[in-house]
């Protein structure tokens, strides 16, 4: 029998978080100045300390051990799904991107010095970090290619080199930086390094937010000239650095995809409730066949977004290959965002084009998903390519459509 309930306890906690977000999260953040820096960083201060020391909702996706609460990543789509509702729902349970792939990643490859350094108080909440891989030179879907070079010189690595787009760097305590560490590896792929890099440092410099068609988001460029980094702050192995990032990248790929099913699924409610209310033309919109017709669409495509959601983070859970189902679901979830979110601004009318809705910031964010953590195309390369390969090798393409009984 395939079940696909939660279990009570899954469930009780998506409930809850369900009731945090629309009880205390969504009106406090409503009566919020958003545009005044220092009542934002209030508000979410207090609203962290409700999640975690009144609602008992903190790191859910981290050990209990680091102060988290366990989950899984099944459990992790539950959870996601209802904080994504509420734009800064995810960052109030600490489970935000980057901190969030960053704690997974460090917990995993970080020598005990280095996780009671770095991971402790970023899982406690008082740091954030960022990760620096993408550079605007090269090519972001292929980290072979990153220029950013590190030599070694006696106990150092000096590096040199350049990024932008590196979310969270303004302000985080330390950066998880990917640079070159080796000129002819034997295999591309073993050619970068990752070392962790306390910030502030001489040598690393934030030029600049890059603004984007939502505005600016801490989303920086940084220059690094003859930065000095300490040989023990190396993270993992020399020439791990690409492994290291594929191990962050494919489960903070389907992360995002989980936060988004919550921003699908309120776009959908804002777009049925419209329908149902406006009153055009001798009937309700709800009333009219090409209303129908986009309604339809968006649960048929959410639907799915939600199933493959489940079913990749089902592989995670329980240790098997999830590449394919990962990349599948990254593309698929992120356009139907997209579709979704531009449906229920169309049904609004005027109203969806300005402010008076979320729906109007939530299109213009939901735009960089198709080519964060991988662009469409390369995703589509690489499925074709396993598709191909599957056929190849054992005569069928089941292996590549999720490998399920039927």
């Amino acid at each position: 029998m395939i079940d696909f309930t939660f279990p009570p306890e899954v469930e009780e906690i998506r409930m809850k978080v369900r009731q945090f977000m629309d009880e205390v999260v969504r009106p406090r953040w409503d009566a919020t100045d958003q545009e005044d820096r220092a009542e934002v960083v209030k508000t979410i201060g207090k609203l962290r300390y409700k999640a975690k020391e009144e609602w008992g909702l903190w790191l859910p996706h981290m050990p209990k051990e680091w102060g988290g609460m366990g989950l899984g990543p099944t459990a992790m789509a539950a959870v996601s799904a209802e904080a994504g509702k509420v734009g800064i729902g995810p960052f109030v349970l600490n489970a935000q991107a980057p901190d969030e792939g960053n704690q997974h990643t460090l917990e995993h490859w970080g020598t005990d010095e280095q996780k009671e350094k770095y991971l402790r108080p970023l899982c406690e909440g008082t740091t954030r970090s960022c990760f620096a891989m993408t550079e605007p030179e090269v090519a972001g879907s292929d980290p072979t290619l990153i220029k950013t070079f590190a030599y070694r010189d006696g106990d150092e690595w000096v590096v040199n080199g350049h990024k932008w787009f590196i979310s969270g760097a303004r302000g985080a305590k330390f950066a998880l930086l990917v640079a070159r560490t080796e000129e002819d590896p034997a295999i591309p792929q073993a050619a970068n390094s990752c070392f962790i890099v306390d910030l502030p440092s001489p040598g690393w410099t934030v030029v600049r937010d890059v603004h984007t068609m939502s505005g600016g988001h801490n989303h920086c460029e940084i220059l690094i000239e003859d930065l000095r980094v300490p040989a023990a702050n190396m993270l993992g192995g020399q020439g791990q650095g690409h492994l290291l990032g594929q191990f962050r990248l494919g489960p903070a790929r389907l992360a995002h995809c989980m936060r988004w099913l919550g921003q699908a699924e309120l776009a959908l409610d804002l777009m049925v409730k419209r329908s149902m209310e406006r009153y055009s033309h001798g009937s309700y919109l709800a009333e009219k066949q090409g209303i129908q017709w986009l309604i339809a669409d968006s649960a048929m495509e959410l639907y799915q977004s939600k199933l493959m959601v489940l079913h990749a983070a089902y592989k995670i859970e329980n240790k098997m290959d999830f590449t394919s189902e990962v990349s599948m679901a990254k593309h698929f979830v992120a356009n139907s965002l997209w579709r979704i979110i531009d449906r229920a601004v169309q049904v609004h009318g005027a109203l969806g084009y300005s402010t008076d809705t979320p729906l109007a910031g939530m299109l213009m964010q939901a735009r960089w998903s198709r080519f964060a953590d991988g662009a469409d195309e390369i995703h589509q390369m690489r499925i074709a390519q396993r598709t191909i390969a599957a056929w190849n090798d054992f005569g069928s393409t089941k292996k590549a459509t999720g490998d399920l009984p039927l």
